[in-house]
């Protein structure tokens, strides 16, 4: 994937700002170093639903993946940064009621994965691009379903405004980042599906139950900070 024109790290951090690791969680230096580290490659290997599982998970060999993508949208608070998710309505045919990032399937006009990822989220949840600044990308992940996601990782930067498109999107809600890197807040759950039984990482934030794709791509955050040990 072509790497946008992005700012590299700046030299003249100091060590608390470099580690980034305060009671909010990390800063935004930290993470956008972490990210340059990691570069714009699509990395060793491919993150996905067989993580845990057999790789029966994967798709059949051979099959034509879709291509998507999804922002990690990182937003800036006083306090630390925050996680951006969305819950999809009940009535939606794939994942209904279930958290995701924003996010969804390539089209012929864009140019690349940034593109996809930043303009579904304009029209998931009305993020005007202008806010996000993108500093790098996690691993691809591949669904048991047939998709492979690029997850784009950005800085957004309030104050904005949010329309959630009321068809797809029951709300939009922010997660501390610190509560996601920290090792006690991450489960591994199974269930029994068919015919095995089938392992996948769990968030419990307050109400909300953040699994599937969402959380293993929030596992694959975790690794690459480096702050949240397996």
């Amino acid at each position: 994937m072509e790497q946008p024109d992005l700012l590299p790290p700046r030299g003249d951090l100091n060590a608390a700002e470099m580690s980034g690791l305060g009671p909010g969680g990390p800063s935004a230096a930290h993470v956008r170093e972490r990210l340059h580290r990691r570069g714009w490659d699509d990395g060793p290997r491919r993150r996905g639903d067989h993580d845990l599982n057999d790789p029966d998970m994967l798709p059949a060999a051979g099959a034509v993946l879709r291509q998507a993508a999804v922002l990690v949208p990182l937003v800036r608070r006083p306090e630390g940064l925050h996680l951006l998710l969305t819950q999809r309505t009940e009535h939606l045919a794939a994942h209904a009621g279930q958290i995701s990032f924003p996010g969804g399937r390539m089209e012929p006009a864009d140019a690349d994965a940034t593109a996809t990822a930043l303009r579904e989220t304009e029209e998931e949840i009305g993020l005007d691009r202008h806010h996000v600044e993108v500093i790098g990308r996690l691993d691809t992940y591949v669904t048991r379903t047939g998709f492979s996601v690029i997850p784009i990782v950005g800085l957004v930067t309030p104050p904005f405004r949010l329309t959630p498109d009321p068809f797809e999107v029951k709300e939009a809600f922010e997660v501390p980042l610190a509560f996601i890197l920290d090792p006690r807040n991450r489960e591994r759950h199974s269930r029994w599906f068919k015919g095995a039984d089938r392992h996948f990482w769990v968030f419990h934030y307050q109400s909300r139950y953040i699994w599937g794709a969402t959380a293993g791509m929030l596992v694959n955050l975790c690794d690459v900070l480096g702050d949240c040990a397996e």
